[in-house]
């Protein structure tokens, strides 16, 4: 039996939160998975909160995290990350726009890989957001390579000792390329399958947002001198050992 985390940051999602809560749980029921799930309400200023709280009458394995104030979609997804117990984590929005039933197609892939990221066969974005994404994904290959189709993608499943391995910082949405680059330096392997992504029906997205976007680009130069540097270090103790056994 397959033992899964699976953490749902929520921000102002009171319109989305129960039933994405409810498909999740029904999802790792069906798929036979020895779960938790753990919401984390980011700082919601909304009824996002009591409607999770509610569920924790109801939805087996169901653990609840809250923040205030906002620590933004990084924080909220370090805050799960760190209550997982599972052998695998899943992380998945709780805005509905993923089926997570389509965690059996991330799960196929866990014998070859130690990262599955989901990427959007058909983004269901403005144009903004999409050229937002193509902008993001763009500079990121520059710096660090090839790390995932849909770096962003909020769909992703990975064994728990990675975070034992890499240090996340990044309280924004540069959490996903911090993970994702620190984990392919160190050897992991990422493997990368389609998801489907659905329209938003309620609520506001914020990662389009002016001072978001400002924060993740400060965040992404921060991070690329930090694992430049982390790497150096790395390169002088293989170097060392190699001289040790010569």
């Amino acid at each position: 039996m397959k033992s899964i985390s699976i953490v749902i940051p929520a921000y102002n999602e009171e319109a989305n939160v129960a039933r994405t809560v409810k498909k999740v749980s029904k999802t790792a029921h069906s798929l036979g998975i020895d779960h938790e799930i753990i919401l984390v309400n980011d700082g919601s200023t909304d009824r996002t909160g009591d409607f999770a709280r509610s569920l924790l009458l109801c939805i087996p394995h169901f653990w609840l995290e809250e923040h205030i104030p906002n620590r933004g979609y990084g924080g909220a997804l370090k805050a799960g990350f760190a209550s997982a117990a599972r052998e695998w984590v899943a992380f998945i929005p709780a805005d509905g726009q993923f089926d997570f039933a389509e965690l059996k197609l991330l799960m196929e892939r866990m014998d070859e890989a130690d990262i599955i990221c989901g990427y959007r066969k058909d983004r269901q974005d403005n144009f903004i957001r999409k050229l937002n994404g193509w902008g993001w994904n763009t500079l990121v290959r520059l710096l660090f390579g090839r790390l995932s189709w849909d770096i962003d993608c909020g769909f992703k499943l990975f064994r728990r000792e990675i975070l034992s391995h890499v240090i996340l910082e990044s309280d924004g949405v540069m959490v996903d390329t911090e993970f994702l680059a620190g984990a392919k330096a160190r050897g992991y392997r990422i493997a990368e399958v389609s998801v489907t992504h659905l329209p938003r029906k309620a609520g506001d997205a914020t990662g389009a947002d002016l001072k978001v976007i400002l924060t993740a680009f400060r965040d992404l130069i921060l991070f690329h001198l930090r694992l430049s540097r982390e790497l150096r270090q790395m390169r002088q103790v293989w170097s060392q050992k190699a001289e040790l056994v010569s």
